[in-house]
């Protein structure tokens, strides 16, 4: 005769956090995928995000003043140390890229997922897929470069060249700078924004809407065609962002838009000094930048029908509750 035991012969291994969702999910659902979404994590870390932006901003002036003081430097209208011209934009680009590292590490914690998946859908930038949006980043941008420049300017705008040695000085800077600045504003507002709400809307022309109007609204408000492109450019720029599975097409875009900018600025007398933005800019610029936003992104759609980024999350297998118990047996 047997006693029988009430207890199993093996135990029972719970899980130890939520399962992750195995069904494959397009870019601005992919906070879904870990199982771990709760409505609070998207609104705790846009709030912890914009405080820890506001802290590191802080930091930067009192280096910048720092540095502007011990230089001889003397004071801008806002309290803050004139580098001149290049010194000041470059401190302006520098304070905009420092958002990007706070946006992954508001990945990581409260969203608890890895930080590369505000990436791509891959998990990491794909830098073939990156190199085939800047392909087709090139002819809209000439065309916008060709256009621009037969069109009116304002009666403020100085047409004096700076000289070839102030020009390449200035360029090797904006060259070095701007990729992080525009990367960081993809990365907050087609990244971190879209993600967020993503996480509570299934669609994906809803889903884009918000990042779209708070990007334009960012830039400040200058003339109504200004904010009007903006819009546009945001709302194109975030469907292509779900559509491609990654920012990769959206940061290209934005860096050739600001180096096209910048680079003209940099070429005359003062213009680095210009406090105008896109906000600012005339209708016919504005439909102009619209125009090339619209011919990108055919551009980058008709290459996704041929080469196919991934744009949906691998499918994901839930744990098996008793793997741990029979390795152990």
């Amino acid at each position: 005769m047997t006693n029988a035991s009430p207890y199993p012969a093996y135990p029972t291994a719970h899980p130890v956090g939520p399962s992750p969702d195995p069904t494959p999910h397009p870019y601005h659902r992919l906070d879904r995928t870990t199982g771990r979404h709760r409505w609070w994590r998207p609104l705790v870390g846009t709030v912890l995000l914009a405080f820890a932006y506001f802290v590191m901003l802080l930091m930067l002036l009192a280096v910048s003043y720092g540095l502007g003081t011990a230089l001889g430097a003397p004071e801008l209208p806002d309290g803050g140390a004139d580098l001149g011209p290049l010194g000041n934009t470059a401190m302006d680009l520098v304070s905009i890229a420092i958002g990007l590292p706070l946006v992954l590490l508001a990945t990581l914690w409260p969203a608890r997922r890895a930080a590369g998946t505000v990436t791509s859908v891959t998990g990491r930038l794909r830098i073939g897929w990156l190199g085939w949006s800047l392909l087709a980043g090139l002819p809209p941008i000439l065309l916008l470069t060709v256009i621009a420049f037969f069109l009116p300017g304002g009666s403020d705008e100085s047409d004096t060249w700076v000289g070839w040695r102030s020009f390449l000085t200035a360029l090797a800077v904006l060259a070095a700078l701007v990729p992080l600045q525009a990367a960081a504003e993809e990365y907050v507002f087609r990244g971190w924004l879209l993600q967020a709400v993503g996480g509570f809307l299934r669609s994906p022309w809803l889903a884009v809407i918000p990042q779209a109007v708070l990007f334009a609204a960012a830039h400040g408000w200058g003339t109504r065609w200004g904010f009007l492109g903006l819009l546009v450019n945001g709302l194109v720029m975030g469907l292509l962002t779900i559509r491609t599975g990654g920012l990769e097409a959206a940061i290209v875009l934005h860096v050739l838009n600001n180096l096209l900018a910048f680079g003209v600025s940099a070429a005359v007398v003062g213009g680095l000094s210009s406090d105008e933005t896109a906000a600012d800019a005339p209708w016919p610029l504005a439909l102009t930048a619209m125009a090339t936003d619209l011919l990108y992104a055919a551009l980058v759609l008709w290459l996704a029908r041929r080469r196919e980024p991934q744009r949906l999350s691998a499918p994901s297998t839930p744990p098996a509750p008793y793997a741990h118990a029979a390795a152990t047996a």
